[in-house]
């Protein structure tokens, strides 16, 4: 999107770092970090990749370095300032320190998914994680035991239906690559539909598998009583 407002791209960024996209910006900003030291930079025109590792880089006109970053493991969050700027913040816990990007005028912003033949090659798909976990259902759990494949519900077909090692019906749904809110809602739905349509005492467990999933899509799960495994397809 060119010359989008400080909404609009804000919009943009947030939606892109929850769905684990790669977000890129270009725009006049400032930027500050603080942790184990402290810095600044004045405002300029730069470019500024966020990306679904935790990663943050920002580029000037000169040279392959980039000016200012943080790496993997941060937690990108998103913002208006109170005069109505675009601001990113880049935080991480170990050490404590933070990155602010600021900016006070937006002229591109893009979130694109990042996958290209080397990735699809190195991630595999969906149904080699599914056949990963069949030839050893224990990478989910113990006694974990598959039932079926696409098994049907209201909601649509499940990944795995299975029981664990105590009896419990499971659902898994399987994801191939870092998610976010959006494979939640979907692995509940499929919880809810079984439950109505198994009988009224039943109690399903709904386990997301995937890589890595973004801070809201953990809170959903804990929120709604949901699981996760991390497991990437071999």
């Amino acid at each position: 999107m060119r010359a989008p407002t400080a909404e609009e791209a804000l919009a943009t960024v947030e939606d892109g770092v929850e769905r684990g996209s790669l977000v890129t910006l270009f725009g006049r900003c400032t930027v500050d970090y603080d942790g184990r030291a402290s810095s600044e930079l004045g405002p300029g025109d730069r470019h500024v990749m966020l990306k679904p590792d935790g990663t943050i880089l920002v580029h000037t006109d000169e040279g392959q370095k980039p000016v200012n970053w943080q790496p993997p493991g941060c937690t990108h969050a998103p913002g208006l300032t109170d005069d109505g700027r675009l601001r990113v913040r880049s935080r991480r816990s170990t050490p404590d320190e933070e990155l602010v990007v600021e900016f006070e005028r937006v002229d591109q912003v893009s979130a694109f998914d990042v996958t290209d033949a080397n990735d699809l090659s190195l991630e595999g798909t969906e149904e080699d994680l599914r056949q990963r976990i069949l030839d050893d259902p224990s990478l989910v759990e113990p006694g974990f035991t598959p039932l079926a494949t696409e098994r049907e519900t209201p909601a649509g077909a499940v990944d795995i239906y299975a029981e664990d090692a105590d009896g419990r019906t499971a659902v898994v749904e399987l994801k191939r690559r870092r998610v976010g809110p959006d494979a939640v809602g979907q692995l509940d739905r499929y919880v809810d539909a079984l439950e109505r349509s198994l009988h009224t005492e039943a109690s399903v467990r709904g386990v997301l598998v995937a890589p890595s999933v973004t801070d809201r899509a953990r809170r959903l799960l804990n929120e709604k009583g949901l699981e996760f495994v991390s497991l990437s397809p071999p």
